[in-house]
C-alpha cells in the first residue's frame, strides 16, 4: 500500500485527489492543511513527515491569490517557495517522491505558440516569481520529484468558473477579459496525470493542461451556454479590466513530455468542462 501525504487538502487539487483515490485499497491518504502541517515551519515539516513517513508527498498548498501576492510578498514567498523547499528536504529524509503543483505564470506570456517544458522563464508577477522559486528549489533539492505545471484550474471551491456562475445569478451582464489565451483545466484531469506520473520513475517537470485554447470571455460564454444562463458576456481588454498583477497574455502550455514519455493525451477543455458540470448536475441537456 502506498502512503500519500497531501498538503493543502482543502484546496481544489487536494479535494480532487481525495475523490480520485476514494475507495482505492492500494492507497492510504494522509490529508493535511495549514492546521495540521505548516509547510513554512522547517522543524514541524521534518518532524511530522518523519513520523508519517509517506511514500509520496503531493504539495497542493499555495498562495494562489494573484493580486494579493503583490502586497503580501513575504507570505507568498514563504508558502510558494520556502514551503516546497522544506517539503523536498523532508521527502529526501524519508525516501519519498515529491509532486509539486506549479503554474503557467512562470512564463511572461509573450511567446507566439505554446510553451513547452524547458522554455525560458520570465515571471511578471510576485505570484509567478514565487512559484518559479518554488519549482527551482524542488528541482535543486529533491532526489525524486515531479513538478506539474497547470493553468486556469477549476474544481471544488473558489475559482473562475464558480465565480462566473455566481455572478450570472445576480447580473444581466459580466465584463470578462478577452485578450488572454489558455486552456481551462479541471482538477480531475490533473489528478489523472499525477497518478500516472506517480506510477513511474520518469521524474522531471511536466505540463498538464486540457487540450484546446480559448479566452476567459470564451470560457465564460461556454459555461453560460452549457448551464442555460442568459447573462451577457461583455469582452474587455486586460488593460480595461485593470487587475493589480500582470497576467500572461499567452498561457498556452503544451503537454509535450506527457505525450513523449507516456503517449498520454489530456481531455479537450470543452469535454472536461461538460463532465464537471454534468457531475454537479449544472448542465442543461
Amino acid at each position: 500500500m502506498k502512503k500519500i501525504l497531501i498538503t493543502g487538502c482543502h484546496g481544489q487539487m487536494g479535494k480532487a485527489l481525495n475523490v480520485f483515490y476514494e475507495g482505492d485499497k492500494n492507497v492510504c491518504l494522509v490529508n493535511t492543511d495549514v492546521g495540521e502541517l505548516n509547510i513554512t515551519d522547517q522543524e514541524e515539516v521534518m518532524q511530522k513527515i518523519g513520523e508519517i513517513s509517506p511514500d509520496i508527498i503531493i504539495n497542493c498548498a499555495a498562495h494562489t491569490q494573484v493580486d494579493a501576492c503583490e502586497t503580501d510578498q513575504e507570505r507568498a514567498y514563504q508558502i510558494n517557495a520556502v514551503g516546497p523547499y522544506y517539503l523536498s528536504l523532508a521527502a529526501n529524509a524519508v525516501g519519498a517522491v515529491i509532486v509539486h503543483i506549479s503554474s503557467d505564470y512562470v512564463f511572461d506570456g509573450t511567446k507566439e505558440g505554446s510553451y513547452v517544458e524547458g522554455d525560458k522563464y520570465n515571471p511578471q508577477s510576485v505570484y509567478g516569481k514565487t512559484k518559479l522559486e518554488g519549482e527551482e528549489l524542488v528541482r535543486k533539492t529533491a532526489d525524486r520529484y515531479f513538478v506539474v505545471r497547470t493553468e486556469w484550474l477549476y474544481g471544488e471551491g473558489k475559482n473562475f468558473l464558480n465565480t462566473m456562475l455566481e455572478l450570472s445569478e445576480k447580473n444581466e451582464s459580466v465584463r470578462v477579459v478577452d485578450d488572454q489565451f489558455g486552456a481551462p483545466t479541471s482538477a480531475e484531469e490533473v489528478t489523472k496525470v499525477i497518478d500516472l506520473l506517480c506510477h513511474s520513475d520518469k521524474y522531471g517537470t511536466y505540463h498538464a493542461t486540457c487540450e484546446g485554447v480559448c479566452t476567459w470571455a470564451g470560457f465564460t460564454k461556454k459555461i453560460f451556454e452549457l448551464c442555460g444562463k442568459k447573462t451577457k458576456v461583455i469582452p474587455v481588454t486586460t488593460e480595461e479590466y485593470g487587475a493589480a498583477a500582470k497576467r500572461p497574455a499567452n498561457s498556452i502550455l503544451e503537454n509535450r513530455l506527457l505525450e513523449e514519455n507516456f503517449g498520454y493525451r489530456m481531455a479537450d477543455w470543452e469535454d472536461a468542462l461538460k463532465k464537471y458540470l454534468r457531475d454537479r448536475k449544472l448542465i442543461i441537456e
